[in-house]
């Protein structure tokens, strides 16, 4: 880490912070309760922008804020006032939840004193560096998406005091149930300290979702109570159990919001560098939150690279996930996918063999930028997502697209000579439907948000089986377990990284809430007790044939070319085959009623079908045979029939082995 922050010796603490417009800057010292100020000190300025001061005798436990003072004019981008404590930029621990209040974004000489409602930063020393070890995670892996409260709030099995913690993701009932499900990385939604949007307080919500940080580094005390090591044990206990960690992290804006937002630590310091104004003194809005981090600036771009350092060196965490990654490649608001801070993650010798993932859009201009990174950048596929909908859905002409998205996304990710998939494949996220709503509802239900309905996308590419919505009717009940069981296989059936987000493996449900970022209830909470045992047991079976079968997690994308190799045995990589077993034609590929498909993923020892039929009546399939070779059930509890007609809206495996050598494939 830089010297910016709060640095502790024998001797006291050296304080340091970068300010490039302030006049004057402090450093607030409070007793151990951080209610009383004690002492206000002057930093020296040390130039370029730094400024700092030892302070003899303090030691780790010392509880301080900032104060700056210069030029007070919001609509030039300069917000001084000494009157605003703030959070130091590079603290690592709070004494206490962000609270929006009203005082907090009150103009310079019309509010009180804000230090009795801003957290104090904690001095701490860090401990010494976990030992460097590669990443768990290798793409092609399975992510599990999770909401650190909502995903053991309710958890029988973790002890009370625990629920809802990072530690408790490190309870033996939790790593049990992330291994029968073959997780390769859990990816944590925002755990770093965050604020409420200023419209939640008045409506009894807050956001649980987290992607409205103030600070980078400090963990939410309410998520982490043991703070960094907190984090750092159950990184190891994750480990342990072979599971890596992702986190998601929001570095393209803050919760220091629009020009009516609260002044809370980097508007107060030096607004004017660290976010992006417009030529007429504007807050630049790409995030749709108010500001947006100017991430080509260097100040920013090094507490960027010194947060995410932090989190590697003293969590051992195997990588990040980039909130709106755009913001990070837009130089002067404009994207280049070779920006300073994209080359910089990617080639720092700290973060170089991390896992990197970007969210590759925000709502700024150009801001849709799939396909558009570069390696080792893996990203989030909408394209993915919409596609395996569409085909679901019943959408006619949806054939085509859904082989593309099996195959690896070539069309997206294929540019410049790149024969592997960098796309993360899911088909729900934390925002959107649930899986199971997605079958349940044809449009949103967001009443609970206090906006009457109108947040949220309005196009979910959803259905609802007949009913919107509950129902006690036992053969929609079946038709969307069936739906789910579909989706689920398509997932686990495609090239690229997968990812499932927590509870759609059970039948997760929000009740048709499309946005559910400020129900921190039971919303949110996953239901342990009531979960869809019988999916839960499909789920982990399909994780099983994808970890036994090399070919479904190979991420080099599908081209129908002949393996390689003494061992290929000529056979392609892919064929696409009509339910007849012969080969797809161009009229089969444009036929707008065909909803059937298979896909025959060669492997050096024999060949995996994945029989697709989106019909909502039974078809028969047949496979190509071979001399020497038998088809099987690849999945337990899967008995296909080839004399038989498939169920309609299902999806089926069958495994091709030498004679002699054919087994129910168990996924070991």
């Amino acid at each position: 880490m830089s010297s910016f922050g709060a640095t502790i010796t024998g001797e006291g603490i050296r304080f340091a912070v970068w300010s490039s417009s302030a006049r004057r800057l402090w450093v607030s010292i409070f007793d151990d309760s951080g209610a009383r100020e004690i002492d206000r000190l002057e930093l020296k300025p040390e130039g370029d922008g730094m400024h700092a001061l030892f302070v003899p005798d303090l030691a780790a436990g010392t509880r301080y804020g900032l104060r700056a003072d210069g030029d007070y004019a919001p609509e030039n981008g300069l917000w001084f006032d000494p009157d605003k404590l703030l959070v130091d930029p590079y603290a690592i621990e709070i004494d206490q939840p962000y609270v929006y209040h009203w005082h907090l974004a009150a103009r310079r000489g019309e509010g009180p004193d804000t230090a009795p409602l801003v957290p104090k930063t904690v001095a701490r020393a860090l401990a010494d560096p976990v030992a460097p070890l590669p990443p768990l995670f290798q793409p092609g892996g399975l992510i599990y998406e999770l909401n650190v409260r909502s995903f053991t709030r309710l958890h029988p099995d973790v002890p009370e005091a625990q629920r809802g913690t990072v530690a408790a993701l490190a309870h033996p009932a939790v790593i049990e149930h992330l291994k029968r499900l073959g997780v390769s990385a859990v990816e944590l939604m925002p755990i770093t300290a965050s604020i409420d949007e200023r419209h939640l307080p008045p409506l009894g919500l807050r956001n649980v979702w987290g992607y409205n940080p103030v600070t980078f580094m400090a963990i939410d005390p309410r998520l982490a109570p043991g703070g960094l090591a907190e984090l750092r044990d159950t990184v190891a206990a994750l480990r342990e159990a072979g599971i890596g960690t992702i986190l998601d992290l929001v570095f393209n804006h803050t919760g220091e919001s629009d020009r009516l937002g609260p002044t809370l630590s980097l508007r107060g310091l030096d607004a004017r560098a660290y976010y992006r104004h417009l030529p007429d003194g504007r807050l630049a809005n790409d995030t749709g939150t108010g500001n947006t981090v100017a991430c080509d600036h260097p100040i920013a771009r090094q507490m960027v690279l010194d947060t995410l350092r932090h989190f590697v060196r003293h969590a051992g965490v195997d990588g990040f996930r980039f909130d709106l990654a755009p913001v990070l490649g837009r130089v002067d608001g404009v994207f280049h996918p070779e920006a300073p801070l994209l080359q910089a993650i990617a080639g720092d010798p700290v973060l170089r063999e991390r896992v990197l993932i970007a969210e590759p859009w925000d709502i700024g201009p150009g801001g849709y930028q799939l396909g558009n990174f570069r390696p080792p950048y893996l990203e989030w596929s909408d394209r993915y997502r919409d596609d395996v909908r569409r085909f679901w859905r019943g959408d006619a002409g949806a054939v085509g697209a859904l082989a593309t998205r099996l195959a690896g996304s070539s069309d997206v990710f294929g540019k410049a000579g790149q024969s592997k998939s960098r796309s993360v494949n899911f088909i729900a996220a934390h925002d959107g439907m649930t899986l199971a709503d997605l079958v349940t509802y044809e449009a949103k239900h967001n009443e609970a948000n206090g906006e009457q309905n109108r947040d949220g996308h309005n196009d979910n590419l959803s259905w609802n089986n007949g009913v919107e919505g509950d129902t006690n009717d036992a053969a929609v009940a079946k038709a969307r377990f069936n739906d789910q069981c579909a989706l689920l296989a398509t997932l686990f059936a495609s090239r690229g990284t997968i990812m499932l987000t927590a509870g759609d493996e059970f039948g997760r449900t929000q009740n048709g809430n499309n946005n559910a970022y400020a129900q921190d209830n039971a919303v949110t909470w996953l239901d342990w007790t009531g979960r869809d045992h019988a999916l839960e047991r499909y789920a982990a079976a399909l994780s099983r044939l994808r970890r036994s079968f090399p070919a479904l997690s190979n991420t080099q994308f599908l081209t129908g070319e002949p393996l390689g190799g003494d061992s290929g045995s000529g056979i392609p990589d892919v064929a696409w085959l009509t339910e007849t077993g012969a080969p797809l034609e161009e009229g089969d590929w444009n036929d707008p009623a065909r909803h059937r498909l298979v896909m025959l993923l060669g492997d050096t020892e024999g060949r995996l079908a994945v029989m697709v039929n989106g019909d909502r009546r039974q078809r028969v399939f047949a496979l190509p045979s071979r001399e020497g070779f038998e088809w099987h059930p690849a999945m337990e509890g899967q008995a296909v029939d080839l004399a038989r007609a498939l169920p309609g809206r299902s999806v089926h495996f069958m495994i091709e082995r030498r004679t002699g050598k054919a087994r129910n494939r168990k996924g070991s």
